[in-house]
């Protein structure tokens, strides 16, 4: 999951002040973990500790209510709710926060099942339970050594993600989108695209958008399928709370 944590942080500068080009800088002073690295943590510490994910959800928020560019509002708000219940949405929060489900089981039909847990505490939307369970599943069969042509396969016919287009097809055209069905396939396309992990990153970033989220998802997959260079990690880590470090190390 430090590919999507990496994705985060590399695209959180430029969420609001898009870049279209894949030329710039990985790292800057002010690039840092958002809302995406925090949930993709509970996620992570859920899967390993148990218990109440809604209530771990909260604790992070609780004790993390600040991120750089913050939380969604509804999200914002059933993180401080006494009862929170699933609203509906098919934003692209549920799939920034799941790759840690892709890395987790040995069984395809488990990962989907347990993505779609991770989404439907909040976003329990066709869409977004679909983006969970796209992004999780996309991890797991690049971590089992499918090939890409495997997994836009899959893909495409489990979801009805259109996975025929390019980055450079998408780039001119594209805008801020926060919806699962306008985020996941476009993150998923630039990892087609890509020729290694940084490059799936790049290329990520470049469509625009929601920048830090696109390169979340793009940089779980990427991770799983390429694995992450050793500079890349030693940058992200030491962007990070000690117990997020500790989380990702036990993980």
């Amino acid at each position: 999951m430090t590919g999507a944590i990496a994705g985060d942080i590399i695209g959180s500068v430029y969420e609001f002040d898009n870049i279209k080009t894949t030329e710039f800088p990985l790292f800057t002073d002010e690039s840092d973990y958002t809302d995406d690295t925090i949930m993709t943590v509970a996620v992570a510490d859920w899967l390993q500790n148990g218990g109440d994910l809604v209530k771990i959800m909260q604790r992070y928020g609780r004790e993390y209510p600040c991120p750089m560019g913050g939380y969604g509002g509804r999200f914002s708000s059933w993180l401080r709710e006494a009862d929170p219940q699933p609203y509906n949405s098919w934003g692209n929060g549920s799939a920034m926060r799941v790759s840690a489900v892709g890395w987790r089981f040995d069984s395809l039909e488990k990962t989907l099942e347990v993505a779609r847990e991770t989404a439907v505490v909040s976003h329990n939307h066709p869409e977004g339970i679909k983006g969970a369970q796209a992004t999780a599943a996309a991890i797991y069969l690049a971590r089992i050594g499918k090939s890409k042509a495997d997994i836009k396969q899959y893909i495409e016919s489990t979801f009805s993600y259109d996975l025929n287009r390019t980055c450079d097809e998408i780039r001119p055209h594209y805008s801020f989108d926060e919806s699962c069905q306008g985020a996941v396939p476009e993150a998923i396309v630039a990892f087609l695209d890509s020729s290694d992990f940084e490059n799936a990153i790049r290329l990520a970033v470049s469509l625009g958008g929601d920048s830090d989220t696109l390169a979340c998802i793009t940089g779980g997959i990427a991770e799983a399928y390429y694995g992450i260079p050793e500079e890349i990690e030693v940058e992200v880590k030491r962007r990070l709370p000690a117990d997020f470090r500790q989380c990702i190390q036990r993980y």
